[in-house]
């Protein structure tokens, strides 16, 4: 985070009460991390009952409870300046064998949280984190946000759902907020609890213990892959500019496409570089229940974030390997 930007969220955050749901996730446990500098004060929902302390200015709220029920929204809420609604589940395999379970985690979760704000008459900026697969398989690259959204699997299409009630909710100016579309994330933290995320982040681990990396078909299709902190600042920016993204959607990415096999090597390369492990890439048929979703290429034109945020990512995905690469490797050290 460069200093600007880190003076810009100090100045924002500052004697905020802000509300991170899915806080023991990925995504929410960077973002909270990079408050925890700030004079403000965190509440991290989750269904656990333990997070990991963590130590610095900002006053940490520890809250269990489940967001598919309406109680833990009417006690979590009161006060809250931001929510970053983070919670939900994230596997597409996953949603198709519990499609009833996953609209109620996706969907009514969202409900729920907009329904209590109204009735309370509470106004907080929510922003939510959703997926770039909302769109479908684009017939061109890059996508931006005028493409008509074709959800192909339960998965993205409750995540649409769920973006069209806060989009609803802000018309009615019962909220305020915005949706980030994220891309292929990769970048330290915590391991995801799906299989089918974090897919990059998994071949750095593998490549740090010499294991080869598996590429299922030719690894022809392109992604957009996005450094974590480039991610999390996406989010952090988007509160600061409220006017400019309420009531709308953003795709968040790098804008650097690479294919599956491109990324695969580049690990490859670089854990060589920089480990003096060397790994081969191996191809398999893609298992049977593979889902179509996979079959797409991907590239974010994110112009329309960056000018109505100010924000733009600062990581190339060499770059990025490199800074994960040294993290997970001095885990290995301890």
């Amino acid at each position: 985070m460069n200093t600007n930007f880190h003076n810009q969220i100090k100045k924002e955050y500052c004697h905020k009460k802000i509300l991170v749901t899915g806080a023991s996730g990925y995504l929410a446990t960077n973002l909270i991390h990079s408050l925890k500098d700030i004079d403000c004060t965190v509440i991290r929902l989750s269904r656990k009952n333990i997070l990991p302390p963590i130590k610095g200015n900002a006053h940490i709220i520890d809250f269990h409870g489940d967001i598919i029920c309406k109680e833990t929204w009417e006690r979590v809420l009161d006060e809250v300046d931001i929510i970053f609604h983070m919670a939900g589940q994230t596997s597409v395999y996953v949603a198709d064998e519990n499609s009833v379970d996953d609209m109620a985690v996706n969907v009514t979760s969202m409900l729920l949280l907009l329904t209590v704000c109204r009735d309370k008459k509470i106004k907080p900026i929510i922003i939510f984190a959703s997926t770039s697969t909302v769109v479908g398989i684009p017939e061109h690259v890059p996508v931006n946000e005028t493409f008509f959204d074709q959800p192909i699997t339960l998965y993205d299409l409750h995540k649409l759902m769920a973006e069209n009630y806060l989009k609803l909710f802000c018309l009615h100016d019962w909220v305020s907020g915005a949706t980030l579309r994220l891309t292929n994330v990769y970048g330290p933290g915590p391991k995801s609890g799906s299989k089918d995320r974090g897919v990059l982040n998994q071949m750095i681990q593998k490549a740090l213990i010499g294991e080869s990396l598996t590429i299922f078909g030719t690894g022809k299709f392109i992604r957009d892959y996005i450094f974590i902190e480039d991610a999390v600042n996406a989010f952090l920016s988007a509160p600061m500019n409220l006017s400019e993204i309420n009531g709308k959607h953003f795709i968040i990415g790098s804008g650097e496409g690479k294919s599956i096999a491109q990324a695969f090597a580049l690990v490859a390369e670089r854990v060589k570089e920089k480990m003096g492990i060397s790994v081969s890439t191996e191809h398999k048929l893609p298992p049977a229940d593979f889902s179509p979703i996979e079959s797409r290429n991907f590239i974010a034109d994110s112009r329309k974030f960056k000018q109505a945020a100010g924000w733009d990512s600062q990581y190339s995905i060499k770059k990025g390997i490199d800074l994960t690469l040294q993290k997970y490797s001095s885990g290995l050290k301890k």
